[in-house]
């Protein structure tokens, strides 16, 4: 059981509620459809879709440059949220300038993905209205590629998460790469735990660096009310060895465990979502407008 704080309608914000994630599964759950959107699997990395190349290279680029120190300067730049003062909404609407290119499965506007995961989330858990704005917002980070917010180059902004400081798990997708990482040969940093103790909790391992734990600082640092495990949605939605795998998994501590089954849910709809059929933004906008500002201040700073 997990206990978070989730303010349903009729009941006082901040009410501590029970809730099971193993036992929210409605009777007409998301179907989970066999073929993206370009018709091959999910997360299928070899298939030359005509984007294979596209992301391999970004992984590439990736895995050679995400180092510990790096992590530690990014970090370190952007919790200072000086780069621009915005709504949540507004932020949604500048990802429609952003194609991922670390995604094998979608090269739709992000803001698009955003409302398909929202939605299919809205109808299998219609009394979760946290999850339905996790969904929302889980990758609003990405505007780190945009010039105003840094300009980053997609390497350090998308793409699956992982740790560093600890030895690169083999388990990452196209790990091979990482054989040009400067950690990789660092007694420091490429032992198991590396410079972690087991049990120590993801919130002490630092994460290569990207959208989730931007949106995460962002989230926080500007007081959302979202409870503890929308939190951790946002910060680990990208962390794959560990969703599919169970990789790094002797870092986590017993909160980390209890909120991971809310990511096992959120996740299906985050990857499964993914179609060329668009929703209907402009129908949809006064609801999710109706929950920013339930959890979020009107203004928040990036």
């Amino acid at each position: 059981m997990v206990t978070i704080c989730i303010g349903k309608v009729g009941q006082a914000k901040g009410q501590k509620i029970q809730l099971d994630a193993n036992e929210l599964v409605s009777n007409d759950e998301f179907a989970l459809p066999e073929k993206n959107a370009f018709g091959n699997s999910f997360r299928d990395y070899e298939t030359d879709n005509g984007r294979k190349d596209i992301v391999e290279q970004h992984y590439k680029s990736s895995h050679i440059n995400q180092t510990y120190e790096f992590v530690k300067q990014m970090r370190e730049e952007y919790m200072k949220l000086d780069k621009a003062e915005m709504g949540i909404w507004e932020c949604c609407e500048l990802l429609n300038e952003i194609v991922d290119e670390s995604d094998p499965d979608l090269d739709e506007p992000q803001i698009q993905h955003l409302l398909q995961s929202a939605e299919a989330i809205r109808k299998d858990y219609p009394n979760e209205n946290w999850l339905h704005l996790t969904a929302l917002i889980h990758d609003l980070g990405k505007i780190l590629v945009l010039p105003k917010f840094g300009g980053l180059p997609q390497w350090a902004v998308v793409g699956d998460t992982f740790p560093v400081g600890c030895a690169f798990d083999e388990s990452n997708v196209h790990h091979k790469y990482f054989k040009e990482n400067p950690d990789f040969n660092n007694p420091k940093y490429n032992t198991r735990n590396g410079v972690y103790i087991e049990g120590c909790g993801l919130d002490n391992v630092l994460m290569s660096w990207g959208h989730d734990d931007y949106m995460y600082m962002v989230a926080k640092e500007n007081g959302t009310t979202l409870p503890s495990a929308g939190l951790f949605i946002v910060r680990y939605h990208s962390f794959y060895p560990l969703h599919k795998y169970g990789a790094y998994s002797q870092l986590m501590n017993k909160e980390d465990k209890e909120n991971f089954k809310w990511l096992k849910v959120f996740n299906k709809y985050d990857l499964y979502s993914k179609s060329k059929v668009l929703v209907d933004v402009e129908k949809v906008k006064p609801y999710y407008e109706s929950l920013i500002a339930k959890y979020f201040p009107a203004k928040l700073k990036w």
